[in-house]
């Protein structure tokens, strides 16, 4: 082979080498591509009531009675997904109608309170069912490691694109009405929805309920609760960058950034997270000039389970005033 033909080679290669780097960097991450695509779909058979008691907190939630005429009801159906989010095989429940073929539903992007958990779709489905009784479909991120997850749960942290690329998967899904999404949080899912406003979810409107809007004035007020050794195990780099972590978290810092109109329930005895974060958040939305409304139940706890009906009423009440022909 000639000194000629050799250099000639490397400068084909040398030239083509260039050229695959130069794509790469102006394309995004291939992973990032396949965000929300679903990697399984499969439909939930529910357990009997006396078997979920085994395993989840459903009497918290639904009486026996309740539970069954939602698992019973031959309309609706429950599926768990798992789709992509950042390169990871996460969950995600799927409350729907069996017949949809043809429609477009608006959709309801309901996120969860709590840390990680398993298999919580029992503790959900009468809550769903009611939901969905309205015309809409449900999904709910579980969030990075929690039910079969991969990841780590960082509260806040990455796993907030786990409910980012809900927006890719709902449109992968073909049903859902793109034009109607809503944002409905409950306690730390209270946090998540707020997070994902500040990073432009495009929601036509949201709700919460015991939603943490200052998550250093949680950490004070139950110290036994949110140890130094929880928050590093859920907070990466929490020893060293603890106060702009904590506010990241919190809405209450960043108040002009809730773009989308907002519904705020709180119950008055509250001892999870004070009711007075909700009305503190209010007092910057009123001055701020946003849409909001704020609803403190007097005498009522985190999960608002004396008004519950009333809760969800008036929230499907404020995404139907919200919702787009």
């Amino acid at each position: 082979m000639s000194k000629k033909f050799f250099s000639a080679m490397l400068t084909v290669v040398f030239a083509a080498m260039m050229t695959a780097t130069a794509l790469a960097q102006s394309r995004p991450d291939a992973a990032a591509t396949r965000d929300g695509e679903v990697v399984e779909r499969n439909r939930y058979i529910f357990p009997s009531y006396e078997q979920a008691l085994q395993s989840t907190n459903v009497k918290r939630y639904a009486s026996q009675q309740e539970y069954e005429h939602a698992v019973n009801d031959s309309r609706f159906e429950l599926q768990k997904v798992k789709y992509l989010s950042d390169g990871l095989k996460v969950v995600a429940y799927l409350y729907l109608p069996k017949k949809i073929e043809g429609k477009s539903m608006p959709a309801i992007i309901f996120n969860r309170p709590s840390a990680i958990r398993g298999d919580i779709a029992p503790e959900l489905v009468h809550f769903f069912h009611g939901l969905a009784a309205e015309g809409f479909v449900i999904l709910a991120p579980m969030y990075r490691q929690s039910d079969g997850g991969e990841g780590h749960d960082e509260m806040g942290g990455a796993d907030l694109n786990d409910l980012m690329n809900v927006v890719p998967l709902a449109k992968s899904l073909g049903f859902v009405d793109m034009k109607n999404l809503f944002l409905y949080g409950a306690s730390r899912g209270g946090i998540m929805t707020y997070m994902a406003l500040k990073r432009n979810f495009p929601a036509n409107a949201a709700a919460v309920f015991g939603a943490t809007t200052d998550l250093d004035a949680t950490i004070a007020a139950q110290p036994q609760v949110y140890t130094p050794a929880l928050l590093k195990q859920f907070i990466p780099d929490f020893d060293t960058r603890k106060e702009e972590l904590l506010k990241a978290r919190s809405a209450i810092y960043w108040p002009e950034l809730l773009g989308a109109p907002l519904l705020i329930m709180h119950g008055g005895n509250d001892r999870d997270v004070g009711a007075s974060q909700s009305l503190a958040l209010a007092e910057r939305l009123q001055k701020l000039g946003k849409t909001y409304e704020l609803i403190v139940y007097a005498q009522d706890n985190h999960s608002l389970s004396r008004n519950q009906d009333d809760r969800d009423k008036r929230t499907i009440a404020w995404f139907k005033k919200h919702q787009k022909n």
